[in-house]
């Protein structure tokens, strides 16, 4: 579950970065020069990695945090198990 707070500010974030990607649109349409591009790429990226790390604190704080506490041993190895996996995703 995603807090109203945490809702709101992923929101503003990816509509920033939603404006960032029409800009880079723009950018290769008017033949800007590569390296002003590539900075833009990295800019989007660097925009979503910030995302993904409100996401992550979310999950492990509420989701994943919620599953473990239930002591439900199957939810809780599902929960660790995903745990895992979204780590290993992110440090890619």
């Amino acid at each position: 579950m995603i807090s109203q707070k945490t809702r709101e500010q992923l929101h503003k974030r990816l509509s920033r970065i939603e404006g960032q990607i029409r800009g880079l649109n723009r950018m290769v349409e008017a033949e800007r020069p590569c390296i002003e591009i590539l900075t833009q790429i990295s800019s989007v990226q660097e925009a979503l990695r910030g995302v993904g790390k409100i996401m992550m604190r979310n999950y492990l704080e509420s989701c994943a945090t919620k599953a473990i506490r239930s002591q439900n041993k199957k939810r809780t190895e599902e929960t660790y198990k995903d745990i895992m996996e979204v780590i290993y995703k992110f440090a890619k």
